[in-house]
């Protein structure tokens, strides 16, 4: 029987409002990569694959590199960036992790956001959407298909490098007898869920493996894609949005 178990979040304000922990009290679900030049990055830094769940906004390829909120300090309400504001507030409720987001910039401006989570999963490990669900396979040749694609299953390495973007607002990650419900909403927006699926496919010369489930705003990695859906911000200047990370457990029957 599926049960629903607590699930915590730390985050790192100093290093750019990263998640560093998403833990039951079984086991943590983020992926680390240590890399000591992720604790001295500047604005407009080469990204730093370090791990952990990084805030990638406006854009996640393109520039700036993983956008430009990663890479700045922030304070408690969030974070200040040359084109725009973003506020986060991060709470419990009834066991789940809730982060309510608000940006706020010039009407008109067009953005992409990524909750760009990397995960810490066996190669049993699986995701679960619906067949028929929409998917733009991005890597290593823009592809329209749909869902499972043959992106379903984690492992094991088999030397390729995939990133893809469902048009869904919600996936679940299984991996054994645990389970991470993913799920970002926004009135008006575009949403999607990006993947990243790196079996020790990238980078060319010292590949490892890394795997990213990312909810996003918008429908392509990159803002200045013209051909497919960003987020735009309205007249009011404020977009608002929500993602939910949810944990179960099987538990007795």
């Amino acid at each position: 029987m599926q049960v629903t178990v607590p699930l915590y979040a730390e985050v790192d304000n100093a290093l750019g409002g990263r998640w560093t922990s998403l833990r039951t009290a079984r086991r943590e679900w983020l992926w680390h990569r240590p890399d000591p030049a992720r604790s001295s990055v500047t604005p407009g830094a080469p990204f730093v694959d370090a791990g952990g769940l990084e805030e990638c906004v406006p854009t996640v390829r393109g520039v700036p590199d993983h956008g430009d909120a990663w890479s700045r300090p922030w304070d408690e309400t969030g974070v200040f960036c040359l084109e725009f504001v973003l506020s986060r507030r991060i709470e419990s409720k009834d066991g789940a992790v809730i982060a309510d987001y608000e940006l706020t910039a010039e009407p008109g401006y067009r953005f992409v956001w990524a909750a760009h989570a990397l995960l810490d999963l066996s190669p049993a490990a699986h995701l679960v959407a619906p067949a028929g669900t929409p998917v733009l396979i991005t890597d290593p040749a823009p592809v329209l298909c749909e869902w499972p694609a043959g992106l379903a299953q984690l492992g094991p390495d088999d030397g390729t490098a995939v990133g893809a973007v469902l048009e869904r607002d919600q996936i679940r990650v299984v991996d054994g007898d645990h389970q991470l419900d993913l799920h970002v909403e926004c009135a008006d927006q575009p949403v999607s869920i990006a993947l990243w699926r790196n079996l020790r496919g990238w980078p060319e010369g010292d590949p490892y493996r890394s795997v990213g489930v990312e909810p996003m705003l918008g429908r392509t990695f990159d803002r200045a894609d013209r051909t497919r859906p960003v987020a735009v911000v309205p007249a009011s200047g404020t977009v608002r949005w929500r993602l939910t990370l949810t944990a179960f457990e099987e538990g007795p029957a």
